[in-house]
């Protein structure tokens, strides 16, 4: 684990990111609730916690591959259709995280010696709902593994959350306390990362088991590359107005974290095509210099194509074009049923058609393998660094046998200096204010 030494605001980034991981849940669980009319935990009896749209696309085809003996089953639907299924006589029950809270009493009540969580960064925050529940699920003779290529991708207060499900003592019960062991108070409001801060969080996750890819995979060449996009003239109208408007509040105001986040994502939304209003309407920009090298992009592809599109109403821009030039495509977003995701993910790796699927990133980062593409192009570029390293190795991994390229759009200097902290691997929430001030000289 590598960590940057500039300063955080932590107390309050904390709290910021509680109210993020909260917002979060709340949106899952509401997925969740639609899903049950349309259509866990893993081991021996099995439990195995994970998101709602990989569970049956790749989890159970994962436990097939080495398990082909015993029986799998998936926690989904109404209370009384998860607690059938979880008092059934399957080997392995998969449920979504959020759904674990719905039949937490039958879970504790069904036999269960190990709990598997995949993604385990979901439950980095100890003062949420989420894991709250599974903690409450956890006994003295209950195996706990997490698993997780980033158990501390944004800093190392991320590990504080999972070190208190895996093993306790190795951390204080309080959060202050931890953070006084991996960070030092600069001012009231900033802190910085000790020297100390990696030792600190390797011992407190342990005992662990880690492996790079490069050890247990054999993968072909993973190439990243910056394609230039200019603005058209509306976009370059629109921005250098934003652009003149932060600069006005800068002059007047202390510039928040909170404020330097709005007003940098309104930027990004310009670049990208489609801004929103304050009153939630969506104003759509000329892309067709942005289209113009996609489509390049695409046309350049051996295989199938990923494009990852941050915002959700240039999806549908995106889409519509797409299908009007005779791109074959598929959308995957919130809002798309869990059913339909595991057809479109099977489709895409099975058939000819789709040949591009526009992904909103938070929809499908994570637990989905889409080897049948070899191309991933960014839209715009995620402001989560956790977001944009499990994006790109859904392409990445076992199953793979081309030479793979990810392809960065930007015509803005906002892209540019995110795309840049990308690629340093600083996650840009912890350098907003920095990159917001960044901009304005």
């Amino acid at each position: 684990m590598a960590y940057t030494k500039s300063p955080r605001p932590y107390d309050r980034e904390y709290r910021k990111q509680k109210e993020r991981d909260e917002r979060e849940e709340r949106n899952e669980r509401q997925r969740a609730r639609r899903a049950m009319d349309k259509k866990g935990k893993d081991a021996n009896k099995n439990g195995k916690a994970d998101k709602l749209s990989i569970m049956d696309s790749a989890w159970r085809a994962d436990l097939f591959s080495f398990a082909m003996h015993r029986s799998v089953d998936i926690a989904y639907g109404a209370p009384a259709k998860r607690r059938k299924i979880i008092s059934g006589d399957a080997d392995y029950i998969i449920i979504n995280y959020d759904g674990v809270e719905i039949v937490a009493d039958d879970i504790a009540a069904g036999g269960f010696d190990l709990i598997i969580v995949d993604e385990a960064t979901h439950y980095k925050n100890a003062q949420t709902k989420r894991w709250k529940s599974l903690y409450k699920l956890l006994k003295d003779d209950t195996w706990l593994w997490m698993m997780t290529g980033t158990p501390a991708a944004q800093g190392p207060l991320d590990a504080y959350g999972l070190a208190k499900l895996v093993n306790p003592t190795s951390v204080p019960r309080f959060f202050g306390s931890f953070r006084d062991q991996v960070m030092f108070k600069v001012s009231r409001f900033k802190w910085e990362v000790k020297d100390s801060a990696t030792e600190t969080v390797f011992n407190a996750l342990r005992p662990a088991i880690r492996f790079t890819k490069e050890e247990c995979l054999d993968l072909p060449e993973m190439v990243y590359t910056k394609r230039k996009v200019e603005l058209t003239p509306q976009q370059k109208k629109y921005y250098k107005e934003l652009k003149n408007k932060m600069v006005m509040q800068a002059a007047g105001e202390e510039v928040t974290a909170v404020n330097a986040a709005v007003n940098m994502n309104k930027l990004l939304q310009i670049s990208a095509g489609a801004v929103y209003t304050d009153k939630g309407d969506a104003l759509e920009f000329d892309i067709k210099n942005r289209y113009k090298v996609l489509m390049e992009s695409i046309q350049e592809a051996s295989g199938k194509v990923l494009v990852f599109v941050p915002f959700k109403h240039a999806i549908g821009i995106l889409s519509e074009k797409l299908t009007s030039d005779g791109v074959t495509n598929a959308v995957i977003q919130g809002s798309v049923p869990v059913n339909r995701r595991t057809e479109i993910f099977k489709a895409f790796q099975e058939q000819p058609d789709p040949r591009v699927l526009v992904i909103q990133p938070a929809a499908a980062s994570h637990g989905v393998t889409l080897t049948a593409a070899n191309m991933v192009v960014w839209w715009a570029p995620t402001s989560s660094l956790e977001t944009y390293s499990q994006a790109n190795a859904r392409v990445h991994r076992t199953g793979q046998k081309n030479k793979c390229t990810v392809v960065q759009l930007h015509g803005s200097p906002v892209e540019q200096h995110v795309y840049g902290l990308l690629d340093a691997r600083i996650d840009v929430h912890t350098k907003m204010i920095d990159l917001y001030n960044e901009l304005l000289d």
